[in-house]
């Protein structure tokens, strides 16, 4: 693939024998019709998909809403989705793991010209289908079947999972830390030492 450069790539139509394949059904069938869907992309940016998600869940008719990402944009989606969980209290979290198919579009690059020679023909392209996991999260306000597979309950305790650490003060190189002396440990003497042992 050294000589062929990728004009784009898109997400396969599924197939007709797909159970999944209905309108608006993805991985999540029974969702209610005000619910939000997320498509995280490999350039997303965080701050902007939270700040609409957070937009978007702070209103009383928005109930449910799905993160959804595939290939390189799968950490960026459960990013997105734990960040929204601790900032919104009480969420009812379901995963759904998947492939997806891919379809690259790949173009020839053009031979290096040698003198004389003509501009040639067209450059030849290359379709590449690959199947690539594909990540959904449903983060729901309201109780969702616990029985079903890659359901996480509200976490009892929001906010960061870490203890609070002490606060911690700006200081210079040579400045010592708080609780550390100035002076210098004192040594003992090599005479002390003897002195110690024999009394």
């Amino acid at each position: 693939m050294e000589n062929f450069r990728k004009v784009r790539s898109e997400e396969a139509p599924v197939g007709s024998g797909d159970k999944e394949g209905g309108p608006g059904s993805g991985p999540f069938a029974d969702l209610a019709p005000g619910a939000v869907h997320m498509r995280v992309k490999e350039g997303s940016k965080i701050r902007n998909l939270l700040a609409f998600a957070t937009a978007s869940m702070a209103q009383p008719a928005t109930r449910a809403i799905v993160f959804s990402g595939c290939g390189r944009a799968t950490t960026k989606t459960v990013t997105c989705a734990e960040i929204l969980k601790r900032r919104l209290a009480g969420l009812h979290q379901v995963t759904r793991l998947r492939y997806q198919s891919v379809r690259e579009l790949w173009q020839s690059l053009p031979p290096e010209p040698t003198p004389g020679q003509k501009p040639g023909e067209p450059a030849a392209s290359l379709s590449v289908l690959k199947n690539v996991p594909s990540l959904a999260i449903l983060l729901s306000k309201d109780a969702l079947d616990p029985r079903q597979p890659g359901y996480q309950p509200p976490n009892p305790h929001p906010g960061p999972s870490s203890q609070p650490t002490a606060p911690t003060s700006k200081r210079s190189l040579g400045e010592p830390a708080a609780g550390e002396s100035s002076a210098k440990r004192s040594q003992p003497e090599p005479g002390a030492a003897e002195e110690d042992q024999t009394a």
